[in-house]
């Protein structure tokens, strides 16, 4: 019986850790909800910017008794998630460090500070450059005789969805970097399916993108050219050692 209760008392102090984490996560998530809730209409106001630059003096329409309020609460909660996900990465890392070796913390802890930037910098690069192209493009080809009334739901969906393709595609370099650290594929066996690479780089981007090419390319460019990064900074920090010489 007391083996028993030896056993289940780590694991119970395991999962009080892991509650007050949560807890912790939780509660920050929700002040900052909070605050970005109150701030929503002009949060709004600066999502649609890129929208509402090519329809000068008109605005987005919104169709049903409640979407105002609820587009304002899916801004404030994606504006918490981005926020706060320092604090939540903090966590995630605080519960899992202490299991983890000395070379272990020392690669973990950089990934996810680089993991981090790199899905916030995915996030601006559609936000300041992706939105204003594509919409000028879509405002370029509206027939005179048409009225383009782009609805705040769609709008607030479309971009979400753009910030997550970004943001993941951002990424390529880290999960290139962990799959030659981890020994799972060689540098050499990444350069070999470079052309797999760009083919299927175009075949997500038409999957996750609007159906335009102008919108896909700005999607499988960066994609292919994060791929061709990771591969640069894995050659460059796991350099294959040569064996040395033995003096007769």
């Amino acid at each position: 019986m007391s083996d028993i209760s030896d056993n289940l008392q780590p694991l119970i102090s395991h999962l009080v850790e892991l509650r007050i984490r949560l807890v912790r996560g939780a509660l920050v998530f929700i002040v900052g909800f909070l605050i970005a809730f109150a701030f929503s209409a002009k949060l709004y106001d600066v999502l649609v910017a890129p929208l509402a630059a090519v329809l000068p003096g008109q605005k987005l329409v919104t169709i049903g008794i409640a979407s105002p309020f609820l587009v304002q609460v899916k801004i404030a909660a994606m504006v918490a998630f981005v926020v706060t996900l320092p604090h939540t990465l903090y966590q995630i890392w605080a519960f899992v460090a202490p299991g983890l070796y000395t070379h272990e913390k020392k690669l973990i802890l950089p990934l996810v500070v680089a993991s981090t930037l790199l899905f916030l910098l995915g996030m601006a690069f559609a936000y300041f450059l992706v939105f204003g192209v594509v919409f000028k493009f879509i405002a370029s080809v509206v027939p005179a005789s048409m009225q383009w009334l782009p609805d705040s739901g769609e709008y607030l969906d479309f971009a979400m969805g753009m910030f997550l393709a970004f943001g993941v595609t951002f990424e390529v370099p880290i999960a290139v970097i962990v799959m030659v650290r981890m020994g799972f594929v060689t540098i050499a066996k990444l350069r070999e399916i470079r052309s797999y690479v760009i083919v299927g780089s175009f075949v997500i981007a038409a999957v996750v993108t609007p159906p335009d090419v102008l919108s896909q390319c700005l999607l499988a460019i960066p994609l292919w050219l994060l791929y061709e990064a990771g591969v640069l900074v894995a050659a460059w920090l796991y350099q294959p050692t040569t064996a040395q010489p033995q003096q007769s």
